[in-house]
């Protein structure tokens, strides 16, 4: 990377733990020496406290400023005049820090290169990591994507050689090793509040042995759902196509897709039967069970309902740090980038359901996820184990996952993608509509379509279909799809494309054009 001449890209692949945070190191002190500034990108505002702390430490006579929405206006303002300037020569920030303009760039690192984070789905769409390499293109400097699982796209191109792979494969410290990964078959387990006796029984000696267990579940909330035993009444949202979850702290049903929220109701709406049972586990629900298991341990919930405040998490992080935390039950906050010496337990709770997804990077996603929160046990001397509780242990992404043997799973997705005609063999937009009126979502798009087809271009065009979530805060959602296996044969179809869109009715909806779509 260093003696690299001009732009080139470069895909550094290791496995968690193996010290990426140190290569970053290295070059970003050969770049300072020559006078050049750095630009790290993270994808979560929650990694940039604790990323910024340690690239202080390391780099202590160096300008450093940070870039996110966790900063007030000012502190923003100031931070971006210091890096446009060229007076800041690390600048440590969120998808949004990628446009910020730096006079002396030398060098760009994207961290967690996978994350769908990256991706802006509001407003002005773009993705952080694409735009990164089109800027290091633009100015002719080095950048480095950095992965221990390498999104497909990313990781097709360093094998074709368009990126150039660079691995590291073993653990940073000679003590780590990589943690052992099993699975606990649902079926034939004891269960208590969806928690197999054989996971407890492990965390239990973890609490005798004064080490952290986390518990990992990607659901928040007490239960996914709030059912009615006698007439089937479930807690489904009035604006959404979703169910609103059960938060039993506040006593509220809410929808984490809209935000609509009622109060928790004493009997069913449906029947007025007052046997109100919650369906599945949400984080909350799990902390409770831990702690009629465990009424002495120190137990911690870390998700975006506990971190609302803006001190909470780091608060939180301090406390886990000073081993003041036994017991850790927490979402993707915690899966990604940090390091608790203390932790040598993993239990991953309901990972099933993305199995058998209708979103075709289901699995991608969810290799990556446990991966990274694998990655969590065993980072010091103490070896590190990671038990996953699901109904399938012979799936192949388990097997492989076992095996931490990324690059059989990724070529078997591969594969399974060249023969279905999917990313990265082709190339997408997504044209979106949503309205409060269903005619009109489906008008625009059907003429959009005939328009489409009219322009009689190398490109398939499938749809009109509903989205994958076909009501949203009150609005009707569908979707239009267009792709083609070349790209400047689809940008130029779009480019003969938006003229037609433009003149097509559309006072009452909203409408979107998403290149490289991640949401379906």
């Amino acid at each position: 990377v260093v003696r690299a001449r001009g732009y080139a890209c470069f895909l550094l692949q290791g496995v968690t733990g193996s010290g990426k945070t140190e290569v970053y190191v290295h070059l970003m002190h050969q770049m300072l020496q020559r006078a050049g500034q750095v630009l790290l990108l993270v994808p979560e505002i929650n990694l940039t406290p604790q990323l910024e702390g340690y690239f202080r430490n390391r780099f202590p006579d160096a300008d450093l400023v940070s870039l996110h929405s966790g900063l007030s206006e000012n502190q923003r303002l100031h931070n971006w005049q210091q890096a446009q300037s060229g007076a800041a020569q690390i600048v440590l920030g969120t998808r949004l820090s990628v446009f910020t303009e730096l006079p002396r760039l030398a060098l760009i690192l994207v961290d967690e290169e996978h994350d769908t984070s990256y991706k802006q789905q509001e407003g002005l769409r773009y993705s952080a990591r694409d735009v990164a390499i089109f800027r290091a293109k633009q100015c002719a400097v080095p950048i480095v994507l950095g992965s221990a699982t390498p999104s497909l796209e990313t990781y097709f191109n360093a094998q074709n050689g368009r990126y150039r792979l660079l691995k590291l494969t073993e653990r940073a410290l000679a003590a780590a090793s990589l943690p052992t990964i099993s699975c606990i078959n649902t079926k034939q387990t004891q269960m208590f509040e969806g928690i197999s006796e054989k996971l407890l029984r492990e965390i239990g000696l973890r609490i005798q042995r004064g080490e952290q267990s986390l518990l990992f579940i990607n659901r928040r909330g007490y239960a996914p759902v709030l059912m009615c035993t006698e007439c089937g009444w479930l807690s489904d949202c009035k604006n959404c196509a979703g169910k609103m979850v059960l938060h039993l702290k506040d006593k509220r049903l809410r929808c984490h897709l809209c935000g609509y929220q009622v109060r928790l109701p004493r009997a069913c709406p449906g029947c007025g039967h007052a046997d109100l049972q919650p369906v599945g586990s949400g984080t909350q629900r799990i902390e409770s069970a831990l702690r009629e298991r465990f009424p002495d341990a120190r137990i911690l919930r870390v998700d975006s309902d506990s971190t609302r405040n803006k001190r909470a998490w780091k608060i939180m992080r301090e406390q886990i740090q000073a081993h003041e935390v036994d017991i850790l039950v927490g979402t993707q906050m915690l899966a990604k980038g940090h390091d608790f010496p203390a932790l040598t337990l993993v239990g991953v709770l309901n990972p099933d359901s993305a199995l058998y997804s209708a979103d075709f990077r289901a699995g991608e996603k969810l290799f990556a996820q446990l991966m990274q929160v694998a990655g969590r046990a065993g980072r010091a001397e103490k070896p590190g184990e990671v038990l996953i509780q699901t109904a399938f242990p012979d799936h192949p992404l388990f097997l492989c996952l076992q095996n931490h043997d990324f690059a059989g799973w990724a070529a078997t997705q591969l594969a399974e993608r060249q023969l279905a005609g999917f990313p990265p063999f082709v190339y997408q937009a997504m044209l979106r509509a949503e309205s409060k009126e269903e005619t009109e979502v489906y008008a625009y798009l059907n003429q959009a379509r005939v328009a489409a087809v009219g322009l009689n271009r190398a490109v398939e065009i499938l749809g009109v279909v509903p989205a994958s979530l076909a009501r949203r805060a009150n609005y009707v959602r569908a979707q239009l799809l267009v792709q083609s296996g070349n790209r400047s044969e689809l940008q130029q179809f779009l480019h003969a494309w938006q003229p037609s869109l433009d003149n097509i009715p559309a006072q009452k909806l909203r409408c979107s054009l998403d290149i490289d779509p991640l949401e379906f």
